[in-house]
């Protein structure tokens, strides 16, 4: 079969399987965060920890609540990758250094997954089970928590109360991830993904491709980093090693995994707010952008501009055969389109303009559909922003959902969009400014490129790598570790607060100057202002990057 045919074939054969399960998906999840019945496990957690089970949090607490979870956890990891060498199941590895040890904890606490070191000869069995693979879980049940009380926000009207934490995160995991990941584990295992606990040989004699296994829970680990939409792995490879992604169809399983969740939070949202149709708007507009970031990132490639990959005929510089360019390049631009951060070809390989989408995947804000719950609650203040707009267009109080957009939400979602452009644009002018960006293998645009997705990936807590810069070092890894807490955790603030402002709210009824926010109008509207915003703000940079090595 023609690998182009072959390739359309897995896409669109992955779309319908998305559109046939998302809405069944999203109801389960709704039903999940909904429901007042907590089980016998669950009350005994909450027991445990000292909550009330019936009590709702302000968006200030739920705010403190996720960033105290989130604190202890980045301390707790820490500790657990500096004394390993004293833990049992260490595997003889020695303590992780201080600052690889602080982007690590921070990478899988604000679900990144960066990784500055290759897992299978740098951490134990202990600390992937206990330390990373427990992150997975818990770093994706704070984004869907978090975008469940954002929608409660929209929701309910002349109350500050959005849920409950400590609940919803309860829920979340035990009731979505850990099922879920159970049974994307037995798959993956059907498909040849590893899953022992083996320690036959000690983990730092690995060499080469005939090495021993002497993994951890590998099938599970990559089952739930994927369903949590999280980059990371057992093996530095990621999904091109052939022990986590082994076969064509183990790599569409992945995606599926990965697309899961965040195209299903869409249906969630219309049936918390009582309206599917603003559900279905939503999802359109996630959809709309990402069919154009894949059929774009897929177009660049195949067509393999540049000299050798032209005579060549094909641009497979970096990626695996098994996959093909069409393969690498539609898992490029889904793991960018999420916050995935998973990678089975190397971006720097790619060609100037293909390597250019997996950054502005991201660069978008990683909304289409974006991470568990980051996407939603992502997408959520860009139809707020273009509600805004559309209100100063026509001279009329913008409003959303019955709730009107003043000034105090307009500047938490703007807030919200502006702080990860300045991460971005200000750790890469620090790195050339400090003498940090010489790392770059490469000169010229292609290094500026190289800078630029790695903080791109930061700030966006995506955790995939370009390739072709060293990052193992202190300064990089202060700096990405920094961008890494600072992009995930200050727009949780700014979006919480957003929620509790809409919450006080009582509903404005619809009249003939609303803004219908459930037609293909404000499908595009949304998508046009999202693209828009994207590019004034990196354009310039795009320009002395990605666009310069390719024109």
């Amino acid at each position: 079969m023609n690998t182009t045919v072959a390739g359309v074939i897995f896409l669109v054969s992955l779309v319908a399987a998305i559109a046939a399960v998302h809405r069944p998906f999203g109801d389960y999840l709704f039903r999940v965060v909904s429901g007042r019945g907590h089980s016998r496990v669950e009350r005994g957690i909450y027991r445990l920890i000292g909550v009330d089970p019936e009590a709702e949090q302000s968006w200030a607490v739920y705010g403190r609540s996720v960033l105290a979870f989130s604190a202890v956890s980045v301390l707790f990891l820490y500790g657990l990758l500096r004394l390993q060498h004293h833990l049992p199941l260490s595997l003889g590895m020695p303590p992780v250094t201080d600052h690889v040890a602080w982007n690590t904890a921070v990478s899988f606490v604000t679900n990144t997954n960066w990784q500055a070191y290759a897992g299978e000869s740098a951490l134990g069995h202990l600390v992937q089970m206990a330390g990373l693979a427990v992150q997975n879980f818990v770093s994706a049940a704070v984004g869907i928590a978090v975008a469940v009380a954002v929608v409660r926000g929209f929701a309910r009207s002349r109350t500050d109360q959005l849920g409950n934490f400590w609940i919803d995160l309860t829920r979340v995991t035990l009731r979505v991830l850990l099922p879920v990941s159970v049974l994307g584990a037995l798959v993956l295992m059907l498909g040849g993904v590893v899953q022992n606990l083996s320690t036959g040989t000690d983990a730092t004699t690995l060499a080469g491709a005939t090495q021993s296994i002497t993994g951890g829970p590998v099938a599970s680990q990559e089952a739930i980093k994927l369903l949590g939409t999280n980059g990371g792995g057992f093996y530095n490879a990621n999904s091109a090693h052939p022990f986590s992604n082994p076969a064509t169809w183990t790599n569409w399983v992945q995606l599926f995994l990965i697309l899961l969740i965040p195209f299903s939070m869409p249906r969630v949202f219309g049936r918390m707010v009582g309206q599917k149709r603003q559900g279905y708007a939503i999802l359109s507009v996630m959809a709309l952008l990402a069919l154009a970031g894949i059929v774009l990132a897929t177009v660049f490639e195949m067509r393999a501009g540049g000299t050798v990959p032209t005579a060549a005929g094909a641009a497979m510089e970096g990626k695996d055969v098994r996959f093909g360019v069409f393969g690498s390049a539609v898992f490029a631009a889904i793991t960018t389109l999420t916050s995935t951060g998973a990678v089975n070809s190397f971006h720097d390989s790619y060609t100037a303009l293909g390597g250019m989408l997996p950054m502005i995947n991201m660069m978008l804000g990683e909304v289409a559909p974006g991470g568990t719950g980051s996407g939603l609650y992502g997408m959520l203040v860009l139809a707020t922003i273009t509600v805004f707009v559309a209100g100063l267009m026509v001279g009329r109080t913008p409003e959303y959902l019955g709730k009107k957009i003043g000034a105090r939400e307009i500047k938490f979602a703007s807030l919200y969009f502006l702080i990860t452009p300045v991460l971005v644009l200000t750790g890469t002018a620090l790195a050339f400014a400090t003498g940090n960006a010489s790392t770059a293998l490469n000169v010229g645009p292609h290094a500026l490129s190289e800078v630029l997705y790695a903080f791109t990936s930061a700030s966006n807590n995506n955790g995939s790598a370009f390739a072709g810069i060293t990052v193992n070092t202190l300064w990089w890894d202060v700096a990405t570790g920094l961008a890494m807490l600072l992009g995930r955790f200050l727009p949780i603030i700014f979006v919480l607060g957003l929620a509790g402002s809409l919450a006080r709210q009582t509903p404005v009824p619809d009249s003939e100057g609303t803004l219908p926010t459930h037609r293909p109008l404000f499908v595009g509207m949304v998508a046009g202002v999202t693209v828009v915003l994207v590019a004034l703000t990196f354009l310039p940079a795009l320009a002395l990057g990605p666009l310069a090595e390719g024109l």
